[in-house]
């Protein structure tokens, strides 16, 4: 197939519609839209967020320190981005890049803001003493991993899965390019995970908690309905870590909170408490079953 030829104009100018399934959201300037300001709960640890692999990296790590016996109870309040909650001027002022997550930390003199999934996994790791490794050799390979996940899975979601399943066009050139890559990331993992039992070697650390919310739904088919098409099952050593991390109850209860969408038994659309995911799940609040 031979797609139209297209040449850029010498200035770019924005085009509204040309946004696609995002198109409502996206914008090329920064700053708040609205101003709105952000609930604050009664634990130190105010987390605003989503559950896309992003936002399920914090909550994952805060419900792993909960299980490990840290003092890390947090809230955990829903920004809705396809409404443009990300845009109010009280989450703008904790993150000027307007993604989610974003974390407050009202525990720190003065309160901490934090934004990045990633720098939020280390604060919560050093902070707590947890899930990082002390030793320099294995601190350094577990942020090794890290920012290979913050600096390749931008092609996997914005590349790949964008254009496979987002975009209002299939281009056959862009879907065959980050297609090419995803399996590329997906092999740089399993060859990593046929010599060690999680990522970073034997034990599981925030680079699992980063990793695991993209490539582990890649994976088990979770993202983009594109297991079959990626050939998922061939990449034997991440079958194996994905389905072991899955299992882990910590990671059950990330995966459900500030989660808007799917079963309604697996959403908790906010979390202030433990007790929540026995109480205040979607089913629960909407009197189903």
């Amino acid at each position: 197939m031979t797609e139209k030829s297209y040449i850029p104009p010498r200035v770019w100018t924005w085009d509204k519609e040309s946004g696609g399934a995002f198109a409502n959201i996206n914008r090329p300037v920064a700053g708040p839209t609205h101003d709105k300001v952000l609930p604050v709960g009664k634990h130190p640890l105010q987390l605003y967020s989503l559950a896309t692999p992003n936002g399920q990296k914090v909550t994952i790590m805060l419900e792993e320190l909960l299980e490990a016996g840290k003092d890390a109870e947090y809230d955990a309040w829903l920004i809705r981005i396809n409404e443009g909650d990300q845009f109010g001027s009280g989450f703008v002022s904790i993150n000027p890049n307007s993604k989610i997550p974003a974390l407050m930390d009202h525990g720190a003199s003065p309160p901490q803001r934090l934004f990045e999934s990633g720098s939020i996994l280390v604060y919560l790791a050093e902070k707590f003493g947890a899930f990082l490794p002390t030793d320099p050799a294995g601190r350094t390979e577990t942020l090794n991993w890290l920012f290979w996940q913050m600096g390749s899975a931008p092609l996997l979601g914005g590349g790949f899965g964008h254009f496979y399943a987002y975009a209002p066009e299939k281009f056959e050139y862009a879907i065959n390019r980050y297609a090419m890559e995803a399996k590329r990331q997906l092999d740089v993992l399993d060859r990593q995970l046929a010599e060690h039992e999680y990522i970073a070697g034997d034990e599981y650390t925030i680079a699992d908690m980063a990793i695991w919310p993209w490539y582990g739904g890649v994976a088990l088919g979770r993202a983009y309905d594109a297991a079959e098409f990626l050939d998922v099952g061939s990449y034997s050593n991440v079958q194996r870590w994905a389905k072991q991390i899955d299992a882990r109850p910590a990671v059950k209860r990330g995966r459900m909170v500030n989660k808007a969408i799917g079963p309604l038994e697996e959403q908790l659309r906010e979390r202030h408490d433990a007790g929540d995911f026995a109480t205040r799940t979607q089913d629960k609040l909407q009197g189903v079953g």
